[in-house]
């Protein structure tokens, strides 16, 4: 038995609960919440002016490293940094060395996470074999074994008939398909978006209609299968538009999209920058306006991390060499506040796109502040700010994007079933 947690004086803000009072946690679960609670005896009282009190991240989508890739990143390592970001549950990708196709793997990754006692881990199973892309993966049985959706990672399914049955198979047991949106064969040795840049950089180019020529032919195939499929870190507006479409059509069509692609655009590789190097690229400045303008009318359903951890020898190459990607888990929170700060989302609707939505989508019942549920939890003042600096990360990955960036909203603590694991 611990001691209860009463959080005091502070913003509450989850899905459907926004005020300033008083949270009380006991045995690992929210007892009450409201403008003014007593204090129990022996209670730890935990009081910052100014903060806002929410529910544990939830990111659904972030790159581990482990299996396979342990010098980018541990699953120990992912932890220390989701915890300091605020995040306390994290959809991981199956992209590994050996990729996730296997029911043990599922198992596994579920049990690491649950060693860290931070972090609840939801692992998506691949849709081929190896992540290939040429042979379907045994989805029944990573569904059982407790693979939250199926996904190749950063690489697109580039069969419309894999993904026709894909689609078709996964739609028996209700579970999504998650497509990085991208068709290969246009984007096959690009390094940046194409365009005037990219010409002037000498950079091979991708052009932006890739990610839209993908995200038409599946949403073809979700009508055509009534299958659901949701496409991770969308970075154009006009994939975004037939998105837009395809929800109003009523199919099961979801996204997420990540802060690089509201927050930077193509003007930041700079010259060579290759921490900037992403995939899928950073667009053009009229795209990340569409993507901002897509988050505040509820295109969007959820904002994740895409963390990829890479380490320095992956990116100390030329820049059409270089590994892409970038780490994005203590970063999440920050870059997201950065748009509450000048006022393109509200506060809840920020925070709810954090947990409530992107945990909806992934089944699961976290992300919320409700009597009764776990007490996952996550304690931030909005206005301190922080510098983002290499060396200077929480856990192993320190390839950001947004090196030399200074960021208001710092995580003061972060608590998992009710214990303090961050602050």
């Amino acid at each position: 038995m611990t001691a209860d947690t009463l959080f005091t004086g502070v913003r509450i803000v989850g899905a459907g609960v926004d005020l300033t009072g008083d949270l009380l946690v006991r045995d690992g679960v929210i007892v009450d919440f409201g403008p003014s609670l007593g204090r129990p005896d022996g209670a730890v009282v935990v009081h910052e002016d100014g903060a806002v009190l929410c529910p544990g991240l939830v990111d659904m989508r972030a790159a581990l490293g482990e299996p396979g890739y342990e010098y980018r990143e541990t699953i120990a390592s992912a932890a220390i940094a989701a915890a300091a970001g605020g995040i306390t549950t994290l959809a991981a990708l199956p992209d590994t060395k050996p990729a996730i196709d296997d029911p043990a793997l599922v198992r596994l990754l579920v049990s690491r996470g649950e060693d860290t006692g931070s972090l609840t881990i939801l692992p998506y199973g691949a849709v081929t074999r190896g992540c290939k892309g040429e042979e379907l993966a045994e989805l029944g049985l990573l569904h059982e074994a407790g693979a939250i959706g199926f996904t190749d990672g950063g690489r697109a399914i580039g069969s419309s008939r894999l993904m026709r049955i894909a689609l078709s198979y996964a739609r028996g047991f209700g579970a999504r398909i998650i497509q990085h949106p991208e068709d290969p064969s246009l984007s096959a040795g690009g390094a940046a978006t194409e365009s005037e840049a990219a010409t002037r950089l000498g950079l091979p180019g991708i052009p932006a209609a890739a990610e839209a020529l993908m995200v038409m032919r599946d949403i073809r195939l979700a009508a055509l299968t009534g299958g659901a499929v949701h496409f991770a870190h969308v970075s154009t507006g006009e994939a975004l538009d037939l998105i837009r479409r395809a929800k109003a059509d009523g199919l099961a069509v979801t996204c997420d999209t990540a802060p690089p692609y509201f927050d930077l655009n193509e003007t930041a590789i700079g010259e060579f920058r290759t921490y900037a190097k992403l995939s899928p690229p950073l667009r053009r400045e009229e795209d990340r306006l569409a993507v901002l303008a897509a988050l505040a009318d509820g295109t969007i359903d959820a904002i994740a991390s895409d963390h990829q951890p890479r380490d320095a020898d992956d990116k100390r190459l030329p820049f059409a060499q270089a590994a892409p990607g970038g780490c994005g888990l203590a970063t999440l929170l920050g870059v997201t506040l950065a748009y509450v700060h000048n006022g393109s989302l509200s506060l809840p609707a920020a925070i709810e796109l954090l947990t409530a939505r992107p945990a909806a989508l992934l089944g699961s019942a976290a992300g919320r502040i409700a009597r009764g549920a776990v007490a996952d939890l996550c304690l931030f003042h909005p206005e301190r700010i922080w510098k983002v600096e290499e060396g200077k990360l929480p856990g192993k990955a320190q390839n950001s994007p947004f090196d030399g960036r200074a960021l208001e909203g710092v995580v003061l603590g972060t608590w998992k079933g009710g214990r303090r694991v961050f602050g």
